[in-house]
């Protein structure tokens, strides 16, 4: 982690999992185990039947509360869409955008800079995820489809609202496999920017997120399945306190 020029963050991504009343179990649950002090940044990215119950238990609280999704677009005939002015008047901080569980669905590149853009005019922080596949990995491609997908989902924004934003790496063979890259393969921050918080994703979890974030540009973590157990998701923000 490189405290002196990003700050640390520690995000979950529940995906599809838990009702509004597992949320507000949840979310009493956590806020009673998290210490007080200085603690890096926490957010939780919730179903957005969820965003409510989280928002209203986390109220007074520094853990910020975040969708998984969001439109591009202000308003319009898009049933069953979400805009970000919705999630801001519901009370989020943040956003992830371009998941590769998204993409999988069709997502584009151009889908990705919109909804970044979107994020930024409402005052949300965008957490943008790029990754590569297998198979991008071993035919040696790695940097350049991560240039990619970063410069195309960053493209026509401004330098001061880049740094407003979040960068998840997220190696998807990594992403709910079991399997996890190394600490050196995970660490691919310094390529993108000084300034920009890098998170890293793909089974990131308790047990090795202290070997993880020791890396001087992993600023964080998107974590997934641990982010669903309180203590589990507590002991991944303690290795995030560890000295920098």
């Amino acid at each position: 982690m490189n405290r002196k020029y990003r700050k640390t963050l520690i995000a979950g991504n529940w995906k599809m999992n838990k009702t509004p009343s597992e949320t507000k179990e949840f979310m009493l649950a956590f806020k009673g185990l998290i210490p007080k002090g200085r603690w890096c940044d926490i957010a939780l990215c919730v179903p957005a039947v969820c965003i409510p119950a989280a928002v209203r238990v986390m109220r007074e609280t520094r853990v910020g509360i975040g969708a998984e999704n969001c439109n591009a677009n202000p308003s319009g005939a898009y049933t069953g869409e979400i805009s970000t002015d919705m999630l801001v008047d519901a009370g989020c901080k943040y956003v992830i955008i371009g998941h590769s569980e998204r993409r999988a669905m069709g997502e584009t590149d151009q889908d990705v800079n919109q909804k970044t853009k979107a994020a930024l005019a409402a005052g949300l922080v965008p957490i943008v995820c790029c990754g590569e596949s297998l198979e991008q990995r071993e035919s040696l491609v790695t940097e350049e489809w991560i240039t990619m997908q970063i410069k195309y989902a960053l493209e026509g924004i401004e330098a001061d609202q880049v740094r407003k934003s979040v960068i998840a790496y997220e190696p998807i063979w990594a992403i709910g496999t079991g399997r996890t890259a190394t600490p050196e393969q995970a660490e691919y921050g310094s390529k993108i920017s000084r300034a920009t918080t890098i998170l890293y994703g793909g089974s990131m979890n308790d047990k090795n997120a202290e070997e993880l974030l020791a890396q001087p540009d992993i600023d964080g973590g998107l974590i997934g399945g641990a982010s669903l157990v309180p203590e589990k998701f507590l002991k991944i923000i303690e290795a995030a306190n560890q000295d920098a």
